[in-house]
């Protein structure tokens, strides 16, 4: 059954106790995700892509290993982290005001969800996932001067370009469309300011 790997990702058993852990672990996703699409990974779609696949295939291989039905928590959670590392010195607030480092929120998130769902095993998992992304990507290589291990394949580029000049690869009109809006122009953008006339010419 290969499609196990991907329905255990996005399956949540929604119900009474679990109703509301549902709930914030989709505001969880929907916050940093969105903040990382138009921070850290602006305009950069492809490496976006891959940081989730390579989260997703080791929280997989860790999931057979452990034999875990549910892989949602632990890919959200490997999501926050990856934020919470490249932005650790942004102070942020969680419930009840309290606010402290973004380095921090990962683990508190953690210890949030053991009260209200009783178990740390998919956070950890995803926290655990998140700190290898991160640091084979980030830290080992600029940091500490290592070897990039990690890098974006060329398909995902090829699917999913980066944006140039804030306007993604799908969005370029056709090369006939911008000469013609050239020469609507006056030659490249320039005003044509007609042929003029010598001193002394009537």
């Amino acid at each position: 059954q290969i499609w196990r790997p991907i329905t255990a990702t996005f399956f949540f058993p929604v119900g009474p106790g679990t109703g509301f852990l549902y709930l914030v672990n989709l505001y969880f996703l929907y916050q940093y995700s969105s903040r990382l699409e138009t921070g850290a990974f602006d305009g950069r779609p492809a490496d976006y892509m891959f940081m989730l696949l390579f989260n997703w295939i080791c929280i997989v291989i860790t999931g057979l290993a452990m034999d875990m039905q549910l892989l949602m928590i632990p890919l959200i959670m490997s999501v926050l982290y990856v934020w919470a590392q490249l932005n650790k010195d942004m102070i942020v607030s969680f419930w009840f005001g309290t606010r402290f480092k973004a380095c921090y929120l990962p683990w508190v998130i953690l210890g949030f969800n053991y009260i209200i769902g009783g178990s740390v095993i998919n956070e950890l998992i995803g926290n655990l996932v998140g700190h290898l992304y991160f640091f084979l990507m980030f830290k080992y290589p600029m940091d500490l001067g290592g070897r990039n291990f990690l890098s974006t394949p060329q398909f995902l580029y090829r699917w999913l370009p980066n944006r140039r000049g804030g306007v993604s690869g799908f969005g370029v009109p056709p090369a006939s469309m911008r000469r013609a809006a050239e020469d609507q122009q006056g030659g490249g953008g320039r005003h044509n300011w007609g042929q003029g006339f010598r001193l002394g010419d009537q």
